[in-house]
């Protein structure tokens, strides 16, 4: 893990609350992780907000890029919230810290349920990444050097999107444009039908027709998989299951149980001056190093 360009031991207890506040966030989203934000300084990275990939106003993304970027990778990243809330703003050190990593990172908005259940918010990272891609030369990024990364229902999303080979074909991204996905502690295979998300998912639906675990395609991306070991959230199967579909369709897998980390901070460990809470942010470097074009 990386030292920290914080000063950590002063901030612990402060940096503890923020956590605290972001898993509050991520359960609602009137609430929003204002400490944190005011830690994380964007100064010379190019931050571009507010970028229109689609009709509705929630299709909007945020750019967060390197200021002398030159053919670096591209990463979308899509937030949690059960599919109900949350919003790219609550995930300002998530493309704060990957900018700072090298990366043109795009952080998004989809549409939300109940108004609009699975395919819409699928289709709306589909139409992100197809944005993220036409654009990524504006901002040094190359694209066809693109990774995604999702938490909980946004990695539902990240690996539906990607793996069920509809909703890159209808959004017109090539295939082999997508170097990898990686999934932090996401749902990708379970009964909603009675759980609170339902109203996520099309009435009468069933796991068969929407779990991203039944529609993993064969030329698909190598997969990181990370999971909280606290998580009481989401289930260790979902990534269980989801490994082995990938493993029988033959496409590459690490599935990863970071210890002492629950179902929010797995996410918040993305921040620079939260790595202490666990390895997430170097997991998600290390990967995409291992498979970004040279």
């Amino acid at each position: 893990m990386p030292r920290s360009p914080f000063p950590v031991r002063p901030l612990l207890l402060g940096l503890g609350m923020v956590a605290l506040g972001l898993s509050l966030a991520a359960c609602s989203p009137a609430a929003a992780p204002d400490a944190l934000n005011r830690v994380i300084s964007t100064r010379g990275l190019k931050v571009i907000p507010d970028q229109r990939y689609g009709p509705h106003e929630r299709n909007l993304l945020d750019v967060y890029a390197p200021a002398s970027a030159q053919g670096a990778p591209t990463v979308l990243f899509v937030h949690g919230g059960s599919w109900q809330g949350g919003d790219k703003a609550i995930y300002r050190f998530v493309g704060e810290s990957l900018a700072r990593a090298g990366y043109v990172t795009g952080v998004m908005n989809y549409r939300l349920a109940p108004q609009n259940r699975y395919p819409t918010y699928v289709q709306d990272t589909a139409a992100a990444l197809r944005w993220l891609r036409d654009h990524a030369g504006d901002f040094g990024g190359n694209p066809n050097n693109l990774f995604v990364v999702g938490h909980s229902a946004g990695a539902f999303n990240a690996v539906e999107a990607v793996d069920n080979a509809r909703w890159l074909r209808e959004a017109g991204v090539p295939v082999g444009a997508v170097r990898g996905v990686i999934g932090i502690a996401g749902p990708y295979a379970y009964d909603f039908r009675q759980d609170s998300s339902r109203v996520a998912f099309p009435e009468g639906s069933t796991p068969d027709e929407v779990m991203p675990d039944r529609h993993v395609r064969r030329d698909a991306p190598p997969h990181l998989l990370l999971v909280a070991a606290n998580d009481t959230t989401v289930g260790p199967q979902n990534a269980l299951k989801l490994e082995a579909a990938l493993k029988a369709a033959g496409v590459p897998v690490t599935r990863t149980v970071l210890p002492r980390v629950n179902h929010v901070t797995i996410v918040a460990a993305l921040a620079r001056p939260l790595t202490f809470l666990g390895g997430t942010r170097q997991q998600v470097i290390d990967f995409i190093e291992a498979h970004r074009l040279k």
